[in-house]
């Protein structure tokens, strides 16, 4: 059995770049940051930093485009991926990680509004996963969600 899967929780570092391919399929790219503490041998407290790559596809990368910016909080979903290719008779190297979900958390600046590429609205804060979630986090916090009175139409939502 092989698997591939990769669950990234962090910040933007730079704003989502959205292309289209010739085919009109539509990509976004993006940087994101994650966090790790530990402590060393001496029992100090260090932190390290990764950064990561991140490419999404079709209209959840839309959504990423038009939602995250820079520093904005985001869980990725998805696989590792090395892309190669040959720049003044030398090969280069890329290993992203190509989305299949993007949960947005807190934007900044937004008063804690975030929202999700699934389509349900989220307020941000602490990310959970687990069985009920089906294995795939979510995005949780302890504020009730006050929900519209009126009716909701499904065609009005854009995504």
């Amino acid at each position: 059995m092989y698997l591939n899967k990769v669950f990234i929780i962090g910040n933007l570092t730079r704003d989502p770049e959205l292309k289209a391919l010739p085919s009109g399929l539509k990509v976004c790219s993006f940087g994101m940051a994650t966090n790790r503490t530990f402590k060393d041998k001496d029992g100090n407290r260090q932190d390290t930093t990764e950064f990561h790559n991140v490419v999404v596809f079709g209209r959840t990368a839309e959504l990423a485009a038009q939602y995250l910016k820079k520093g904005s909080q985001a869980c990725i979903e998805g696989r590792l991926q090395t892309r190669s290719w040959e720049q003044n008779n030398e090969k280069k190297y890329r290993t992203e990680i190509v989305a299949e979900t993007v949960q947005f958390g807190n934007r900044p600046g937004a008063g804690g509004a975030g929202a999700s590429s699934t389509g349900a609205n989220n307020t941000g804060g602490e990310v959970k996963g687990g069985k009920d979630a089906g294995s795939v986090p979510v995005i949780e916090t302890g504020e009730k969600i006050e929900y519209p009175s009126e009716e909701i139409n499904p065609d009005d939502i854009p995504f």
